[in-house]
């Protein structure tokens, strides 16, 4: 008997062709699942460092609103030492004097209207969508949205949508 059993077991060394076709169909339908999903995830990730570049520059222009009561010195500036502007309360940025358009997640175009109460600022997503953020100081406070052009122009006239 383990005569017979020792021969039958040296015919079977290895994996047969069907059962190496399985495990590939497995893993391609694995990949075809998780593929989509793992993109949507990187693309709301763009998007979020964008939007939270734009939440950090608008502290910045009303931390120096608070000193002034007006966006006068919520400009780009100049970055340090020594530091002027947003660039003196928040280095870690790059502003951008409106007409220029922003042209990734840490570039901030940025606009002072409306007699020094307005501030708007616009920042591009890697995923290539730009994001918007204005606030009034007299007026309905801040607004958000999106869309193509990514200027502080835009922003300033931008609807207020949500994220």
């Amino acid at each position: 008997m383990l005569k017979r059993f020792m021969k039958r077991a040296e015919g079977e060394d290895g994996f047969t062709l069907i059962e190496l076709m399985v495990v590939v169909l497995i893993i391609g339908i694995l990949v075809a699942i998780a593929l989509p999903t793992f993109l949507g995830a990187r693309e709301r990730a763009q998007d979020r460092a964008a939007q939270s570049s734009l939440r950090n520059a608008l502290v910045a222009a009303k931390t120096a609103y608070t000193d002034t009561s007006d966006y006068s010195t919520a400009v780009p500036g100049v970055p340090g030492p020594p530091a002027t502007g947003l660039y003196a309360i928040e280095p870690s940025l790059t502003y951008l004097v409106d007409p220029a358009p922003s042209t990734g997640p840490n570039e901030i175009s940025v606009l002072v209207s409306g007699g020094d109460t307005i501030w708007s600022g616009a920042a591009l997503s890697e995923s290539g969508t730009c994001f918007w953020i204005t606030d009034n100081a007299t007026g309905p406070g801040t607004r958000y949205g999106s869309g193509a052009a990514c200027t502080g122009t835009a922003a300033s006239a931008a609807a207020g949508t949500s994220w």
